[in-house]
């Protein structure tokens, strides 16, 4: 049973889904969740002139901090669950996998959408990186479809 479970969320509807399930999981086997948003590296901001108004370093602390927030309103979904919280700069997959042998990971869980055909072939998708590439194993959620009315 997992105790130190990755869950990498993006902002977007289809990762918090996942949330629901690793709450189970991690109650049920008193495990600890480590929230992981992964941000492009900021570069300077420049205003219309070309001056500096935000040096990269800069940038790189206050997405920190929004995303550091973002992961606080998730943190609340999983009431009665260790939570740690994790940001990191660079390419998604590539730091979902260095964090999860940072934080001793025992189970990564990702939410995933549906691609199929060409748009698969061509672009893969962080959760199939993170799949094929993980040295633990990894949980794949994809959310139900809304049933019509």
């Amino acid at each position: 049973m997992a105790k130190r479970i990755l869950v990498p969320l993006d902002r977007s509807t289809l990762a918090a889904a996942v949330i629901p399930i690793v709450a189970d999981t991690a109650r049920g086997g008193h495990a600890t969740v480590r929230l992981l948003h992964v941000a492009p590296p900021p570069e300077n901001r420049v205003n219309d002139e070309g001056r500096v108004v935000a040096y990269a370093d800069q940038e790189m602390e206050r997405l920190s901090a929004e995303a550091l927030d973002y992961l606080g309103t998730v943190e609340a979904q999983l009431d009665g669950v260790e939570v740690e919280r994790a940001v990191r700069f660079g390419e998604p997959a590539a730091e979902i996998l260095l964090e999860a042998a940072a934080a001793e990971a025992d189970l990564i869980a990702v939410a995933t959408g549906k691609r199929s055909g060409i748009a698969r072939e061509l672009l893969g998708s962080v959760a199939e990186q993170v799949l094929r590439r993980a040295e633990v194993p990894v949980m794949l959620v994809r959310p139900a479809r809304p049933q019509p009315a």
